[in-house]
C-alpha cells in the first residue's frame, strides 16, 4: 500500500490551491483506497498530534469516506472493478482504535471519526465488536473529560441504533441500560454537584440528556423504577429545570445564544421531563400489561407532577421580568402548562390561581408582532411567508406554543378563562382603534397578536353567547378599518382574521349581505397590495370566503382579474395554500369554468415545471416546492373534473397536459403517480376518443409497473 509518507504528501496536495495538483492527489487516494492496511494508515495521521490540524481534518475526511463505502459492501457492489472493500484485517484494526481516536482528537476531527463510529455500531454492534461496550465502561469510570466524552458519544450512538427498534430487536440495548444506568446517574450527579460553569460540563451532561432520552423513548427500563435510580434521576432533572442557566460566558448574538451547550441542555431536560409527563405520569393512561409503568406514574404524580409544573411556571414568569428563555426551551414550558390544564388537580391548585397573570404578562405577549418578525417582513418577505405557513416551525415556535395553550384554555376551562381572556382583549382592540393614527409601534404590534388571539379562538367565538352575537360588529368595526392601515402586518392580520370568521352569521344570513360581500372585496383588493406576505395572506383568507359565499353571483365579474392575479402571484412564491384556494374556487363554479380551463391548466403546468426545476436545482430545502408542486397536480385534477361533462375541451386539453403525463408516468414521477392517474383517467373517460399521441404514454405505464 501506500507509505505514510506518501500518504501526509498526498494529503498536503488535498489542501494546495492548484487545482490540478489538488487533483492528482484526490485520484491519488481515491486509487489507494483498494489497498490494505489503508485505513489504518489514514487513522494514524488523524491522531497525529505533531501533524497540522487542516491536514488531521483532510485525512479524518478521507479516513469517513473509506470506512463508509467500504465496511459493508452487498455482493452486486463486490462484483464493480472500482470496489472498495475492506479486508477483515483492516477492520478489526480500525475497531480496536476507534474510540481512542475520537477521544484523542480535537473537535473539528473528531465530529468525522463519529460519523464513522456510528456506521460501525449500526453495523458491527454488538455481535461483532464485543470489545466496545468494556471499552465505554473503562472511559467512563475516568474522570478525564475527553474520556468521558468519548465514552458518552459511543453511548449516545447506541442508543441512537435502537431508539425505534421493537421489544425483541432491542435486547442488546436492554442490557446496556441495565449495565450503565447506574454509573451515568453518578456522573451526572457529580457534574451537577461541580456546579461547573465550563461549557464542557453542559455538553457532557447533554449526552447523559440524550442517552436518556433514547433509553426511554418507547418504554420505561425497568432499572429506573429501582427507588435509588429513579429518584437520582428526578432530582437530577429537578435541578437542572430549576437552576439558572450560568451567565459566565453566555454570547449576547442571540444566533450563538441558541446554540450555546447550557441552553441545549435545557432544552433537552425540557423535553425529557414533558414526555415522562404526557407518556408515563398519568396512572390513567398505564397499560393493564405493565405494571411496572403503573408504579411509575403513581410515583411521578406523588412525587413530581405539582413540583415540575411550578418550576416551568417560574420559568415563565422571568419572561415578563426580562430574563431570557431560548425560543424552544419556552415553547416547551408552553406546552407543559397545556397539558396540566386537562389534569383537575393541577390546574385548579396550581394554574387557577395565577391564570390572569400566566395570560396576560406571558401568553399573550408570545403572540404579538415582534422585532424579529418586523426585520424579517422588511429584510426578506419570502422567508416571512415561508415561515408562516411551515408545520415543522410550528412545532418549535414559542408563539405556536401560545396559540395552543390559549385554544386548550378557553376550550377546557371555559367558565374560568373566556371572560377574563376577551375581556383583556376588547381592551387591546379598542384602546389601540382609540389612539388613531398616533398608535406607537409596540401598540400595533400588540394589536397583532390580539388579533391573532381572537383569531385562534374563533371556533370557540362562534358557539358562545354572547360573543358569537357580537362578530359582525367586531370585524366591520376593528377589522375592516385595517385593510387600508399604514403598517403591512396590520393589513396582513386583518386578512386573516376576516377569514377565520368568513363563514359565521351575518344579519343578512350566511355567506351574503352588505358586510359579507364588503369584506370580501376588501380581501380581493390585498392580491393588489405592493407587500407580498400581504397578498398571500389575502390569496389563503380568500378561500374562507369563496366557501361561505352564497351563490356565484358576487364572483362571476371578477373571476378574470382574479385568476390572472392568482397566477402572478404563484410565479413568485411556492406555497401550497395558494394552490388550495385555486382548487376552491374551481369547484365553487363547476362547469361555469370551462372558458378559463385552457387557461387554468396551461398556467397550472407552467408552475408545476417551475416548482420542479427548483426541486432538482436543490433550491427546495424546507420541501415547501414540492408540496406546492403536488398541489398543481391536484389542481389540474379538479378542472378536469369541474369539464368532465364536457369532453371537447379535453382534445384542447391534451398537449397541454400530454407533456406533463409523459414525464412523470416515468420512474421519475413515483412520487406523485396518483395524481397522474387521475389526470389521466380524465382523459381516457371523459375525452372522445384516445388520441393517437395518448397511446404514447402506455408503454410508460408498462415500464413502470412491471416487477424490477
Amino acid at each position: 500500500g501506500m507509505e505514510l509518507e506518501q500518504i501526509v504528501t498526498a494529503l498536503q496536495a488535498c489542501l494546495s490551491p492548484d487545482p490540478q495538483q489538488r487533483g492528482a492527489a484526490e485520484t491519488a487516494l481515491q486509487q489507494a483506497r483498494r489497498l490494505p492496511g489503508q485505513a489504518a494508515k489514514l487513522l494514524q495521521v488523524v491522531v497525529a498530534d505533531e501533524c497540522d490540524l487542516g491536514l488531521r481534518q483532510m485525512a479524518s475526511i478521507q479516513f469517513k469516506q473509506l470506512t463508509h463505502k467500504g465496511w459493508e459492501v452487498s455482493e452486486e457492489e463486490r462484483q464493480k472493478p472500482d470496489a472498495v472493500v475492506l479486508s477483515e484485517e483492516d477492520k478489526r484494526l480500525v475497531r480496536e482504535n476507534l474510540l481512542e481516536a475520537v477521544i484523542r482528537c480535537p473537535a473539528l476531527v473528531r465530529k468525522q471519526l463519529q460519523e464513522t463510529l456510528k456506521t460501525l455500531i449500526y453495523a458491527d454492534f454488538p455481535e461483532r465488536w464485543p470489545g466496545l461496550l468494556p471499552a465505554v465502561f473503562q472511559n467512563l469510570n475516568s474522570q478525564d473529560h475527553n474520556r468521558l466524552y468519548g465514552g458518552l458519544m459511543a453511548l449516545r450512538l447506541i442508543a441512537n441504533k435502537y431508539e425505534f427498534r421493537d421489544k425483541e430487536s432491542r435486547r442488546p440495548m436492554v442490557e446496556v441500560i441495565d449495565n450503565v444506568f447506574p454509573g451515568l446517574l453518578q456522573i451526572f450527579q457529580g457534574l451537577i454537584a461541580s456546579n461547573a460553569a465550563a461549557v464542557e460540563a453542559a455538553e457532557l451532561m447533554k449526552l447523559i440528556c440524550k442517552f436518556f432520552w433514547s433509553s426511554t423513548y418507547l418504554a420505561l427500563p425497568s432499572i429506573l423504577l429501582q427507588p435509588a435510580q429513579y429518584q437520582g434521576w428526578i432530582t437530577c432533572f429537578m435541578q437542572l429545570l430549576e437552576r439558572p442557566v450560568p451567565s459566565e460566558g453566555e454570547p449576547q448574538d442571540p444566533q450563538l445564544r441558541l446554540a450555546w451547550p447550557w441552553w441545549k441542555l435545557k432544552k433537552w431536560v425540557l423535553h425529557i421531563i414533558g414526555r415522562l409527563h404526557d407518556r408515563y405520569g398519568d396512572p390513567k393512561h398505564t397499560k393493564e400489561d405493565r405494571p411496572e409503568e403503573k408504579a411509575f406514574a403513581e410515583a411521578f404524580d406523588r412525587d413530581c407532577s405539582a413540583k415540575f409544573l411550578q418550576s416551568h411556571l417560574q420559568l415563565l414568569f422571568g419572561l415578563p421580568k426580562g430574563q431570557y428563555l431560548s425560543p424552544r426551551v419556552t415553547n416547551l414550558a408552553l406546552q407543559y402548562v397545556n397539558h396540566c390544564v386537562g389534569e383537575k388537580k393541577l390546574y385548579s391548585s396550581i394554574i387557577k390561581p395565577c391564570l390572569q397573570e400566566l395570560v396576560t404578562t406571558v401568553v399573550l405577549p408570545k403572540m404579538y408582532f415582534n422585532e424579529e418578525d418586523s426585520t424579517l417582513w422588511d429584510e426578506d418577505p419570502h422567508e416571512y411567508i415561508r415561515k408562516g405557513y411551515d408545520i415543522i416551525e410550528d412545532l418549535y415556535s414559542p408563539r405556536t406554543a401560545a396559540v395552543n395553550f390559549l385554544m386548550e384554555l378557553v376550550n377546557t376551562r371555559s367558565k374560568d378563562s373566556l371572560p377574563m381572556v376577551m375581556g383583556h382583549l376588547v381592551q387591546l382592540v379598542q384602546g389601540v382603534a382609540n389612539l388613531g393614527a398616533g398608535a406607537p409601534q409596540a401598540a400595533l404590534w400588540q394589536l397583532d397578536g390580539a388579533l391573532l388571539a381572537i383569531g385562534s379562538i374563533g371556533d370557540k367565538l362562534k358557539r358562545t353567547k354572547p360573543y358569537k352575537q357580537q362578530l359582525e360588529q367586531m370585524l366591520m368595526g376593528y377589522v375592516a378599518p385595517l385593510y387600508s392601515h399604514p403598517a403591512g402586518h396590520l393589513r396582513a392580520k386583518a386578512c386573516w382574521v376576516a377569514g377565520q370568521f368568513a363563514d359565521i352569521k351575518f344579519a343578512e344570513g350566511r355567506g351574503k349581505g352588505q358586510n359579507f360581500i364588503s369584506l370580501m372585496q376588501l380581501t380581493m383588493r390585498c392580491l393588489q397590495d405592493p407587500e407580498l406576505p400581504v397578498k398571500v395572506d389575502g390569496v389563503v383568507a380568500l378561500r374562507s370566503f369563496v366557501e361561505a359565499v352564497d351563490g356565484l353571483e358576487p364572483l362571476r365579474p371578477i373571476l378574470p382579474t382574479l385568476l390572472d392575479e392568482f397566477f402572478k402571484l404563484m410565479s413568485e412564491v411556492e406555497n401550497e395554500d395558494l394552490v388550495s384556494t385555486l382548487e376552491t374556487i374551481v369547484e365553487k363554479f363547476g362547469d361555469e369554468i370551462s372558458p378559463f380551463a385552457v387557461g387554468l391548466c396551461q398556467n397550472l403546468v407552467a408552475g408545476f415545471w417551475k416548482l420542479l426545476q427548483s426541486e432538482e436545482e436543490g433550491e427546495d430545502d424546507d420541501g415547501m416546492g414540492a408540496l406546492a408542486a403536488v398541489g398543481c397536480l391536484r389542481a389540474i385534477g379538479t378542472v378536469l373534473e369541474s369539464v368532465s361533462n364536457m369532453p371537447d375541451i379535453f382534445v384542447a386539453l391534451e398537449p397541454i397536459l400530454l407533456p406533463v403525463l409523459a414525464k412523470m408516468t416515468t420512474f421519475e414521477g413515483q412520487d406523485v403517480y396518483e395524481e397522474i392517474l387521475e389526470i389521466l383517467s380524465y382523459f381516457t373517460y371523459c375525452a372522445p376518443t384516445i388520441s393517437q399521441n395518448l397511446w404514447t404514454i402506455w408503454p410508460n405505464l408498462i415500464a413502470v409497473s412491471a416487477p424490477r
